[in-house]
């Protein structure tokens, strides 16, 4: 299992549109075969960063799911919104494996 780490730089005026944003990819990581677990978006600290995870069984499966997802409408026009709304100053990814036992 493979769970992707992106760190998000928003713009704290534009929570709004970053929060639909989030929305929009819950539900396509979903559908493409990873597990989303959610976005998390500022409350105390920072009003500028917000985090999302999901998960996929493997890396090579996530490779899949990105030659997918770069063809998928759905994420296009996700893309889109995002540039159009230009909620997102920059986002940094990350990949972690768990540790259970």
């Amino acid at each position: 299992m493979i769970t992707c780490y992106l760190k998000y730089v928003i713009d704290p005026y534009k929570l709004a549109e970053f929060e639909h944003y989030a929305k929009l990819w819950i539900p396509l990581v979903n559908r493409l075969g990873g597990t989303h677990h959610g976005y998390f978006m500022p409350h105390e600290g920072a009003n500028n960063i917000a985090l999302a995870l999901f998960t996929f069984p493997s890396l090579a499966e996530y490779e899949i799911y990105r030659g997918k997802m770069a063809k998928d409408p759905e994420c296009l026009e996700a893309f889109a919104f995002a540039e159009k709304t230009r909620c997102i100053v920059s986002y940094e990814r990350s990949f972690m494996r768990p540790v259970l036992e």
